[in-house]
């Protein structure tokens, strides 16, 4: 692959990088800590959704050893409506690990910290540490195989693998500031879905699909398998001022987490329903197509965790995929 060409976009790259830039919580002070903290939350979530959660984490967890010192039931509620739950317990357990040991100096020391991937580590280490190391994602691949018009299938390791050998080989000094411009590009001019704004890309100049009038043609990827659908009933039930809540099993799907009764396929007669609505949520794999029911019953079921709707805000991870039935919680 012409290494040439890489060498030859990073300098605009980065002085587009310095005008255009979004002003984003994470990228006014940089610690290996917050760039922990946001690749973390990052992952597989919006932008827009991670903003205002970030600042919110840090306030109540300013370093590892704040972070590691939480209870994972604190931990998770601080992460509530981010999704991925996982990360959050990875996340502490890396802290837990900062705290005790110390910050990593060096790649296979940050990729050893739990929920730390190829990826994450590489862009941890770019920010934070200083050190040429490809961070490549879905955004990544997508800049670089409209540059090169490559049609190779970017789900592939063998793809992801040429693609990293070839930035590795042309990044300069700014390591945090490439790292970030690559993934900036991605996110807001070469966008994933819909046409490229080819218009405010700094190497149009450069980019051999865009040159040829077929962006569109790149990436080529694997077609997608289609996600399994799941019917289910999720019983609110209340008793006086409280609400009764399960936890999920330790594995698996939301695992370890707080829902509302919850049954694939019809749920049993357990009192008056009082109001009935119709939700999904979409996960990676997964789509469940839920039936809500608020039910009124007069005494609590011993099965079940009771609490109040101002116990359920302050101590309890109810995640997203329960949100359309929270209005009944008051």
């Amino acid at each position: 692959m012409d290494e040439t060409l890489m060498k030859a976009a990073v300098s605009p790259l980065l002085e587009w990088y310095r005008v255009c830039k979004r002003d984003l919580p994470w990228r006014k002070a940089r610690s290996f800590y917050t760039a922990l903290v946001s690749e973390l939350m990052l992952q597989q979530t919006r932008v827009e959704a991670v903003k205002e959660r970030y600042v919110l984490f840090l306030q109540r967890f300013p370093t590892p050893e704040a972070l590691a010192a939480a209870s994972e039931e604190e931990v998770l509620k601080m992460w509530e409506g981010l999704g991925y739950y996982s990360r959050a317990r990875n996340l502490h357990k890396a802290a837990k690990i900062l705290a005790a040991e110390g910050l990593p100096q060096d790649f296979n020391g940050v990729r050893a910290l739990p929920g730390v991937g190829d990826y994450t580590a590489g862009a941890i280490c770019s920010i934070a540490l200083g050190l040429p190391q490809p961070a490549v994602d879905g955004n990544v691949l997508r800049i670089l195989s409209r540059l090169y018009a490559d049609g190779a299938n970017i789900d592939e390791p063998a793809t992801r693998a040429r693609f990293s050998e070839l930035l590795r080989a042309a990044y300069p000094p700014e390591t945090g500031d490439f790292c970030e411009a690559l993934m900036e590009l991605g996110a807001i001019v070469c966008v994933p879905n819909g046409a490229p704004l080819c218009g405010e890309c700094p190497w149009q100049a450069l980019c051999r699909a865009h040159l040829a009038g077929e962006e569109e043609n790149y990436p080529v990827r694997s077609e997608k398998k289609a996600r399994r659908v799941v019917d289910a009933t999720v019983l609110v039930l209340q008793c006086g001022d409280k609400f009764a809540l399960e936890k999920r099993p330790a594995k698996g799907l939301l695992a370890g987490l707080w829902q509302f009764p919850f049954f694939e396929g019809d749920a049993p007669d357990l009192g008056e329903v009082v109001a009935e609505k119709r939700a999904k949520h979409i996960f990676t794999h997964v789509e469940w197509r839920m039936r809500g029911k608020l039910v009124r019953i007069d005494a609590e079921l011993p099965r079940y965790v009771w609490a109040t709707a101002d116990e359920i805000a302050r101590t309890y991870a109810v995640p997203s995929a329960f949100r359309a039935f929270m209005e009944w919680v008051r």
